[in-house]
Formats: structure tokens, C-alpha cells, sequence
């Protein structure tokens, strides 16, 4: 009797923990960017997965400075590719903080992302002297180093190895603290 109230008692843990877990996980896939942006000296691209073809259009994207404020008054540039993946590019942007917008061809935002523009440094041809760039605003906060988008389902196996792990350090140290000490 006594061991089937533990295995019970077990489960139950082990159920919460899971359900717990999936809840973790399930929150910030839904807020992560469908896009990626990327910088090379002047241009900026972005690519995505999440637009479907419609009528022959994939979607629109839009570039924006820090004085626009709507998708409307950026740089917009037809998003083009395959079903797999759509790309678009600017090029010739100046130096600054840039906001990418992507909308898909069915009215669905695919993402939102920052991007900063380094100015680009011409090197001097010197004997003596080399120019070398350095950024201009530092670390773009917020991004965490992540190049990377991971899908929900990731996410879900993640958390179900986390909430196991900690239900089963749980039912081990309630086992092992159920027992008399002994010298």
C-alpha cells in the first residue's frame, strides 16, 4: 500500500513538473521574430519561412529609420524566393538604427526586428598607419547573442528534460529524507 501511494505521489509530481514545463516552453516561442536580419557594410537583408505565396506575392518588407514610425513610410522591398525561404534586401543604407518590418502576402506579420548599420570606415593607404572600425553604439541589447530561431517543438523537448530532471531530483531527495538516519 505504502509503495503505490509513493508511486502515486510520483506520478503526480512527475505530471505537474511536465505540464509546468510545457508552459515555459510554449511562451516564448510565440514571441520570438519569424525573421532574421542581417548586415553586410551597406546592405541589409532579411529572410524568413513564415509567408506562403498568394497571388504570385510572397509579402512586402519595409526598412524604417528611427524618425518613421509605421511600415507604410519605410523602404519597401518585395520579399522573393521559395517556399522554404524568403529574402529581401536594402542596399546603400546609411549608418544608424533600423527597424525591419516583414508582412506576409495574407496580411500576417511575419516579425519585427532591430538592426544597427555600422558606418563603413574606407581604409587609408598608409606605410605606417591602418584604419580599423569599431562599432559605433555597442551591443544591441536585447538579442542575447542568439543567431538562431528554434521552433516550438524545441522548445517543448527542452522543457520536458528539464521537468523531468527536476521531478526526479525531487523524488529522490523525498526518498531519501523519508528514511531514518542511520550511523
Amino acid at each position: 500500500m505504502r509503495n503505490s501511494s509513493l508511486f502515486l505521489r510520483s506520478g503526480l509530481t512527475v505530471a505537474a513538473a511536465s505540464a509546468l514545463s510545457f508552459l515555459v516552453a510554449a511562451g516564448p516561442a510565440e514571441a520570438q521574430s519569424g525573421i532574421s536580419v542581417s548586415t553586410t557594410g551597406t546592405t541589409v537583408s532579411v529572410t524568413t519561412r513564415a509567408c506562403t505565396n498568394v497571388n504570385g506575392s510572397w509579402g512586402t518588407a519595409s526598412l524604417l529609420n528611427s524618425r518613421q514610425a509605421n511600415f507604410s513610410q519605410g523602404r519597401q522591398v518585395s520579399l522573393s524566393g521559395t517556399s522554404a525561404l524568403q529574402s529581401a534586401a536594402w542596399s546603400n543604407v546609411s549608418a544608424g538604427t533600423y527597424t525591419v518590418i516583414v508582412i506576409c502576402s495574407d496580411g500576417t506579420t511575419a516579425g519585427t526586428q532591430s538592426v544597427i548599420v555600422s558606418p563603413s570606415v574606407r581604409p587609408t593607404i598608409s606605410a605606417t598607419a591602418t584604419a580599423t572600425a569599431s562599432p559605433s553604439r555597442g551591443v544591441m541589447g536585447g538579442v542575447g547573442g542568439g543567431s538562431q530561431d528554434y521552433g516550438t517543438l524545441t522548445l517543448v523537448g527542452g522543457g520536458v528534460l528539464v521537468g523531468t530532471a527536476v521531478a526526479g531530483t525531487a523524488w529522490y531527495l523525498r526518498r531519501r529524507t523519508s528514511k531514518p538516519y542511520r550511523l
